[in-house]
């Protein structure tokens, strides 16, 4: 009997693919910016990030997506994607990372996609997750979970040859972070608030000299924590990320994915454990992307499109015309 040979994750070839996929949401999401209908907008980025997807030569399998199967019609974790041929590949996605961003038309919303080899990515559920996460350049545990929010402020201060007043750190404005921010604020360290968005918001640490942020931290969604890893294993960084469980129905889910230990820190190569490729386009302008634009004959987009295994970061502009859309 011949050997079954199983195709090579040829990240080069599947990269602009996985750009298209990114750009197709943007595009499908732009056209409901500023409506108010934060479910159309990402209804439209679904699917044709949907469509998309299933036209790639892989056999993909969405591990991070829009929740579990009864929840998520579509792009569900487990869901199978791809023409069914090529490598087998794990697939995280948020076809609208900020969908009140999209609707509102404020800054900062995203088409965010990663992809892997099968059994690299980690299978978060849908709970909450504790993160922190600097940029390239600092020693390892420079920051970690395990230390108070002062305590973190000043270690990476003194790492970067500053003092704590030198610091910027990005967290989500939520009522829960109340008490973060204000610790935060008592070493004199500078805070950026931002609404939603903390993919972008962990992003931001590994350009620190372009965004002004040095550290992310907070509570935010356990799937964004390891799409933002997945970033962060392109353009260099840490993050570490601790799952939260506000129930059993929680700790239920996550057994589901394969996870005992409930109170493991995950690092960066615990969240992504082999070379993966990385595509964002934005949707609405923002400190990271420009957001997408109409003009009377054709839509434009933005994309970062990276690749851990070199370590690039490309820039596109994407634009087709109108009547073709």
């Amino acid at each position: 009997m011949a050997e079954t040979v199983t195709p090579e994750f040829k990240d080069r070839l599947l990269s602009l693919g996985l750009a298209r996929v990114s750009e197709a949401a943007a595009i499908a999401a732009a056209k409901l910016m500023g409506r108010g209908d934060e479910k159309a907008a990402d209804a439209a980025a679904v699917d044709a990030m949907r469509d998309q997807l299933n036209q790639l030569e892989i056999k993909g399998v969405v591990v991070i997506g829009e929740g579990e199967r009864d929840e998520a019609p579509m792009l569900y974790i487990g869901e199978e994607v791809g023409a069914g041929n090529g490598p087998e590949v794990d697939i995280a996605l948020d076809p609208l990372e900020g969908t009140t961003l999209a609707a509102k038309a404020m800054p900062n919303a995203l088409t965010v996609i990663a992809m892997a080899p099968r059994g690299s990515l980690l299978h978060a559920p849908d709970v909450y997750m504790d993160k922190i996460a600097v940029g390239p350049g600092y020693p390892k545990d420079v920051v970690s979970l395990d230390a108070t929010p002062e305590e973190n402020v000043r270690a990476l201060a003194k790492a970067k040859g500053v003092s704590p007043e030198g610091i910027s750190v990005c967290v989500l404005e939520r009522p829960r972070h109340e008490a973060l921010i204000s610790a935060l604020r008592s070493t004199g360290a500078g805070v950026r608030l931002i609404t939603d968005g903390d993919v972008a918001g962990v992003i931001h640490t590994a350009d620190a000299e372009n965004s002004g942020v040095d550290m992310y931290i907070g509570s935010g969604g356990a799937p964004e924590g390891v799409l933002a890893a997945a970033a962060l294993k392109c353009m260099g960084g840490q993050i570490q990320g601790r799952l939260l469980f506000r129930n059993d129905a929680e700790r239920g889910r996550a057994r589901k994915a394969g996870i005992e230990d409930l109170n493991r820190i995950y690092r960066l190569d615990d969240m992504v454990r082999a070379d993966v490729i990385f595509a964002a386009t934005g949707v609405t302008d923002g400190s990271f992307l420009r957001g997408a634009r109409r003009t009377r004959t054709h839509m434009e987009t933005e994309t970062v499109l990276m690749r851990s295994k070199t370590g690039s970061v490309r820039r596109m502009s994407y634009r087709t015309p109108l009547e073709r859309l």
